[in-house]
């Protein structure tokens, strides 16, 4: 199938589902911390953080692969995997394994060592070879758990055949001071990529576009007998540190034939001219701005758009609810997202995302702040600019994100000044819920 030109207006709104699609077999890398969201993953993987009211960040992969038609996939875990784990058996279940589709969870298990885990994300591949090998695949589809996008990957394994790739890296364009932060690549004429950097200090600017460089979205197509060739030549490398990014596709690069996939031509639910969405939420600055983001007339993440819905646990709760209409005692939510579950009970919340099962009660002032579940806010409560993770109780009349030097002798203040509050920090550590 030949797609080179899939960027075309028309072909935007083409699902690839296919015979390649349902010859792929999808191994979604779930097991990092997530260290630079601070708090948010002392008690949970990064991709298990909830996200965008009702979701959790790892929905948006699984999601992706479910809409694109890739239903065989298998979901590596390792750091504080429980919470993960049970909402992926709680929100996940519903493929239908007589026609062999499912979602199976990985977990580290010391399968070829039994003194190591997980050693690095082409190690998570290599240990699991003997379950993708059951599968019989022609396709691997790499994918990673902690990026926010809507991307159709039966667009990107048609042009990875079409283009006679052993191995396909999609690519998004980034700000070159961000890039450090990722590979960096860089292309000829055709795609084909000469040169593989992984977060190098100083990235390579886009030739024509200095501003920007071409970065790796952690996104990978594999042809399944080239992919198990490099693992196994890979862990048998002492040096090796056994990373996709590090080791695995810098070497591919030198001596084999591996290709650019562009975001632009697999993005879902981006308008014509408009730059593509993906967003990784890797800082707690990110994480807030990427969600505040969704509160806006028109946001670029396009949350309701029922031909690529973004599937998750779906927990049975009342509407959201508001209380009270005096001058002084008001439950009302402006510019914001409420989800179910909630109650406001004569709070005022400005600019602000809440969660499913949060309560906030009168006189209190929520502005600009993510709150996670089932959160209480006590009277007299102002919060701005913050986020609270889950199951926090704040105190009566608490101010938080009003005073930042006072809020950073107790809780995490970011360099934008955004206030972190989790339960440990309070003293709450029975209320704590991953």
């Amino acid at each position: 199938m030949h797609t080179d030109g899939i960027d075309q207006p028309a072909a935007r709104d083409v699902r690839f589902v296919s015979a390649l699609t349902r010859a792929t077999f999808a191994v979604l890398l779930a097991g990092g911390r997530g260290s630079r969201l601070r708090q948010l993953t002392s008690w949970r993987a990064k991709p298990a953080v909830p996200f965008g009211g009702k979701f959790r960040i790892v929905d948006f992969t699984l999601s992706n692969c479910v809409n694109s038609g890739v239903r065989r996939v298998a979901v590596a875990t390792q750091y504080k995997a429980h919470s993960l784990i049970r909402h992926i058996q709680r929100g996940w279940s519903f493929l239908e394994g007589r026609f062999d589709e499912f979602i199976d969870i990985l977990p580290a298990a010391q399968q070829i060592d039994e003194t190591s885990w997980y050693q690095g994300t082409a190690d998570a591949v290599y240990q699991n070879l003997n379950v993708i090998r059951r599968s019989r695949p022609e396709f691997v589809l790499v994918v990673s758990g902690d990026h926010i996008y809507k991307m159709d990957y039966g667009r990107m394994i048609a042009q990875h055949v079409s283009r006679g790739a052993e191995l396909s890296v999609a690519c998004a364009e980034i700000p070159l001071e961000s890039a450090s932060q990722f590979g960096v690549m860089g292309v000829d004429e055709q795609d084909r990529i000469v040169r593989f950097t992984e977060k190098p200090a100083r990235p390579d600017p886009l030739p024509g576009n200095p501003g920007m460089a071409l970065a790796s979205m952690g996104v990978y197509v594999f042809d399944t007998a080239f992919l198990f060739e490099q693992l196994l030549r890979d862990a048998r490398d002492p040096s090796s540190s056994h990373d996709f990014g590090k080791d695995v596709i810098p070497h591919c690069v030198a001596h084999h034939r591996v290709h650019a996939h562009r975001f632009a031509d697999s993005c879902v639910g981006t308008p014509a001219g408009a730059r593509p969405y993906w967003r990784d939420v890797g800082t707690v600055d990110a994480y807030w701005e990427a969600n505040m983001e969704l509160t806006k007339v028109t946001p670029e993440l396009n949350m309701y758009d029922r031909e690529w819905p973004i599937w998750t646990h779906q927990e049975q709760l009342p509407p959201a609810k508001f209380v009270f209409d005096d001058d002084t005692r008001r439950g009302m939510a402006v510019d914001s997202l409420v989800s179910g579950g909630t109650v406001i009970s004569g709070a005022a919340i400005r600019r602000s995302l809440i969660f499913s099962g949060v309560r906030a009660n009168s006189y209190s002032l929520i502005e600009d702040s993510v709150v996670l579940p089932e959160v209480e806010i006590g009277r007299h409560v102002v919060l701005r600019h913050c986020v609270i993770d889950k199951g926090v109780v704040i105190p009566e009349g608490m101010r938080i994100g009003v005073d930042p030097a006072d809020d950073r002798q107790r809780f995490h203040v970011t360099e934008r000044g955004i206030t972190l509050v989790t339960p440990d920090m309070l003293g709450q550590a029975l209320h704590r819920i991953a």
